[in-house]
């Protein structure tokens, strides 16, 4: 697993050992950022359910100001920190070890606020549960952007409150959906 683009392009990240996590493929990241855009102009990225750090990181190496790895597997944050470390970029990120809907909820009290979100569960947990509580807890900036990866045949729904799918992508077994916040209801 590599950094695709930016600032730290081909430099090596190292993977979870086991089954515990399933990283995002080089291909479909690179999908992923065909679709954002290649390069940000500062803004905070939350990387939930990190695994490696990979998505947070790669942001960063495309201009993200900062990002915060959430993940709840002690080895898998201990290898985020790693990670962000080897690239030198461990004042640029905060790697917290816990529960993803524990922690959404502590960041929300401590006022964050995020430019763009990843979400990437295990396939048999799917992002529902943090995607809706995205919604609800106004931790998404405005304007801001989640992109939840999910297994194709179980897509999240199409909205939330707060957020509202623009797209799903397919590649694979692994599919995409790309949410957007929205202040009210669709009519």
């Amino acid at each position: 697993m590599r950094i695709i683009a930016g600032e730290a392009r081909g430099r090596v990240l190292e993977a979870p050992k086991g089954q515990g996590t399933r990283p995002t493929s080089d291909r479909v990241r690179e999908s992923i950022f065909n679709i954002l855009g290649q390069y940000f102009d500062g803004g905070r990225v939350l990387d939930l359910y990190a695994g490696s750090g990979a998505m947070g990181l790669e942001t960063i190496s495309r201009g993200a100001a900062q990002a915060v790895l959430v993940e709840e597997d002690r080895t898998a944050a201990a290898l985020c920190a790693k990670n962000a470390a080897a690239l030198g970029w461990g004042e640029r990120v905060e790697v917290i070890r816990g529960d993803v809907l524990q922690t959404l909820r502590g960041l929300a009290a401590r006022q964050e606020r995020f430019d763009l979100i990843f979400a990437d569960p295990p396939y048999q947990t799917g992002p529902g549960r943090a995607l809706e509580l995205l919604g609800t807890l106004e931790i998404l900036a405005p304007g801001g952007r989640v992109v939840a990866e999910h297994h194709f045949r179980s897509p999240p729904d199409e909205s939330y409150p707060g957020l509202l799918r623009t797209d799903l992508r397919k590649f694979g077994e692994p599919a995409v959906s790309f949410y957007e916040h929205r202040t009210s209801e669709p009519s």
